[in-house]
């Protein structure tokens, strides 16, 4: 698990839309973010151990339902986009985590949560590859930057998993990584819907 994605920084190509296209890998969906998922959310997010490294808490559903709402209506700052999931088991239906990136330009931070009973069977990893083959295909992302805490192996894991390294840089504590990604990274991973190469602001 990790934090929120901070802004990006950068400049060059990006979609205009503010809603995400979904997507899918071998065993997810993930679809665009919605406020009527707040419920099922709060359950997922519900063990307090998620938030030993990154502070905070459980929220209840109504609280959920408000972030969903601004995370949903887009980011202030027309030059950068917030995009969010929500993560599907396909074989069951139900919800179980959700991914998130903060694209500004050509470059994208991402976040990954999965909730504790769906953890250890590979969920973050096949969800963190997935996202970036999509942010390359369908938002022209080209670098990809996240910010793990120190002790926290397994997002340490992912991170690595999806083609980032860890830097010298630091902030609040967690150790930044980034890395480039390569044009279909990440296999198994299907935008559904066209492909979106806008010129973008910046």
């Amino acid at each position: 698990m990790v934090p929120a994605p901070r802004s990006g920084v950068g400049s060059g190509t990006v979609p205009t839309t503010i809603t995400p296209l979904p997507f899918t890998t071998a065993r997810l969906d993930a679809l665009p973010l919605e406020p009527a998922y707040a419920e099922e959310m709060a359950t997922v997010l519900a063990d307090p151990a998620l938030y030993v490294f990154t502070g905070g808490g459980p929220p209840d559903p109504a609280a959920l339902r408000s972030r969903y709402e601004r995370q949903s209506a887009g980011s202030p700052d027309p030059g950068e986009l917030w995009w969010n999931w929500v993560l599907r088991v396909r074989a069951d239906g139900v919800l179980a985590g959700y991914v998130q990136a903060t694209v500004r330009g050509p470059r994208a931070e991402i976040a990954w949560v999965v909730g504790t009973p769906w953890q250890g069977r590979g969920y973050a990893i096949e969800a963190a590859k997935g996202l970036a083959a999509h942010l390359v295909e369908a938002g022209g992302v080209r670098e990809l930057v996240a910010h793990v805490h120190p002790d926290h192996a397994a997002s340490e894991a992912v991170a690595a998993a999806a083609g980032l390294r860890p830097t010298g840089e630091w902030e609040d504590g967690e150790r930044r990584w980034t890395g480039p990604v390569a044009w279909g990274s990440g296999p198994g991973a299907r935008a559904s819907g066209p492909l979106i190469h806008s010129s973008g602001c910046t």
